[in-house]
């Protein structure tokens, strides 16, 4: 197992290796700009193929002065890595789920993942594609890192070996999510046990039955294949995954300004279209599961999804203070949300 130190020493050995590119002799500066892409998914997912839209059209708006390799599946950098490896040049973009910047110390991007927030995605477009959005995204410049876009997923189902129809039925189970204490306390909130755990690991897990059960969206389900190894699903649509799609202000400040700006054009028609086939996508993982015949989906009645509902808003109430109460409230009000009325 690497220890940190060793991780640390690798990412800043692929820096400098990057740095160097840098530095070649003028009779070298022909050669195209490399984007390293990197992302933890597969290619088939909305993320995936938004990626690989963005690697086209940078190539095609540059005249293949800027070159993207994508590295899917965390192939290059796992979870914990790709952010410390972004800050440290050896990788240029990302898109990590908005959990992922707790760590960081832009502890508000967990707000996405309180449960029951969004109740529709003209909910959170208002949101993202807004001025608290952008307020958002600025948080990250002290960093060190650049915000491009907001990338949609979709909303989240729950998963497990046995039916999960009430809040009861997490009582005790072991339940894989992401790094982040809003998630931690929603599952709490409901008497399960949450386990912090990389996606590249969560099949495995699940499979020799190190966690229970799961949270996450249709197309990721379907494409890391966890629905061969869990029997049931519920669609509860509790909360959202999107991604920040975000680079090294370093390296992006230092771009020619006229392939920042072709970039930039590229970034925007690769948003569009990641977002306009998110449903799309998770609409046929869905479809694609049930043929399977190896998860049993089940759709909560009105009467059910309301008693989820309440049992996860007190999580509203006790992470306002790590998400910040003025954000969440500038939500809220974007939304027309009262967490007091159901």
């Amino acid at each position: 197992m690497r220890t940190r130190f060793h991780t640390r020493r690798t990412l800043l050995c692929a820096a400098l290796s990057t740095a160097s590119l840098l530095l070649t002799p003028a009779s070298f500066a022909a050669e195209p700009i490399v984007i390293k892409f990197s992302h933890v998914v597969a290619d088939d997912t909305p993320k995936g193929k938004g990626a690989n839209r963005f690697k086209e059209l940078a190539q095609k708006y540059t005249n293949g002065a800027v070159k993207v390799e994508v590295y899917p599946n965390s192939s290059l950098y796992k979870d914990k890595e790709e952010i410390e490896a972004l800050q440290l040049g050896a990788v240029q973009i990302l898109a990590p789920s908005v959990s992922k910047f707790g760590p960081l110390g832009v502890k508000e991007y967990e707000v996405f993942d309180l449960p029951y927030l969004f109740g529709s995605y003209g909910d959170l477009l208002k949101v993202t594609q807004g001025p608290v959005g952008q307020k958002l995204l600025a948080k990250l410049t002290p960093k060190g890192v650049q915000g491009l876009a907001y990338w949609d997923n979709g909303f989240k189902a729950l998963s497990a070996n046995t039916p999960i129809k009430k809040p009861d039925d997490l009582k005790g189970k072991k339940m894989r999510i992401q790094s982040s204490k809003v998630l931690e306390e929603q599952f709490r909130e409901v008497k399960a046990i949450p386990q912090v755990m990389s996606f590249s690991e969560v099949y495995n897990a699940l499979m020799t039955g190190v966690v229970d059960g799961t949270e996450n969206t249709i197309s990721n389900y379907y494409t890391q294949k966890v629905h061969e190894v869990q029997k049931h699903m519920t669609l509860t649509d509790h909360s959202y995954i999107g991604y920040a799609v975000i680079t090294n202000k370093k390296f992006w400040d230092g771009l020619p300004p006229n392939i920042r700006e072709q970039l930039e054009k590229a970034m925007k028609e690769a948003t569009d279209y990641t977002n306009r086939i998110a449903q799309e996508e998770n609409d046929k993982a869905l479809e694609a599961i049930r043929a399977s015949g190896k998860t049993q989906i089940y759709k909560p009645t009105d009467a059910e999804k309301l008693a989820f509902k309440r049992a996860m808003l007190p999580v509203h109430k006790k992470m306002e203070s790590r998400v910040g109460a003025d954000t969440l409230q500038l939500i809220y009000k974007e939304i027309n949300f009262d967490p007091d009325k159901l």
